[in-house]
């Protein structure tokens, strides 16, 4: 089941190429990764990266991937291509592939993605993906794809847009637990209530959220054909 996430940032194209392809740039706006490093390579050839994420201080999951795009075509847009793998041992994901589409649009580039994966550790990944990391992978492109959309657009830089995040997260626990404490008549209920709609209202303008992107195709979308030029990882 591929996993699907669109949005539309008001931005120039080569911006936004620049600030997904470029491993720094990606890096730093992708929730999904900490670190990611291009491999040397030939001309002509694809490129092939390198690519981490730390789970915990010391904990940090790694693994490769190819990647290529295109600049140029007829109608304007862009695409990019990836396939990537990791064998560490506690990486819920053993090997996948995906892409990026630019769209140039009336009030901005549509920048959808689309990608699957094979789950790892067998029939329990394959249950622990369903439950809990493909909802957590969908959620935290949607969430990076608008981190990303308020850089290009407001000049947000993704460390300060995290922080924004984190503090409005802070806020809205903060009030739950001050309803819990400060009343003494249905506590539980009332925090209830209370964490219901704190968590119903919209975040702020600044602040980055999954739900500001689509996560639906509007149509039936096929993968771009380049990727079918890329060898596994």
């Amino acid at each position: 089941m591929e996993l699907y996430v669109e949005t539309v940032i008001d931005v120039d194209m080569d911006v936004l190429w620049e600030r997904t392809q470029d491993p720094v740039a990606h890096q730093s706006w992708d929730l999904r990764f900490t670190s990611i490093s291009h491999l040397p390579r030939a001309e002509g050839e694809a490129q092939s990266f390198r690519y981490a994420t730390r789970v915990l201080p010391l904990l940090w999951i790694a693994g490769t991937g190819v990647s290529a795009g295109e600049r140029q075509r007829p109608d304007g847009a862009r695409v990019s291509v990836l396939r990537f793998a990791s064998d560490h041992p506690l990486s819920p994901l053993a090997e996948g592939s995906g892409y990026w589409r630019y769209v140039p649009g009336p009030t901005g580039i549509r920048f959808l993605t689309g990608y699957h994966y094979r789950p790892a550790w067998g029939r329990y990944g394959a249950v622990a993906d369903r439950l809990i990391f493909r909802p957590l992978m969908g959620w935290a492109t949607a969430w990076s794809f608008d981190r990303l959309r308020l850089w290009c657009e407001r000049g947000t830089h993704p460390r300060v847009a995290l922080a924004r995040a984190l503090g409005e997260c802070a806020l809205r626990l903060a009030l739950v637990l001050a309803v819990l404490f400060a009343s003494p008549v249905a506590p539980l209920a009332l925090a209830a209530g209370t964490a219901a709609l704190v968590a119903l209202l919209p975040p702020l303008p600044g602040t980055p959220a999954a739900r500001r992107c689509r996560r639906t195709p509007p149509a039936r979308i096929r993968a771009p054909r380049l990727l079918a030029t890329l060898e596994p990882s």
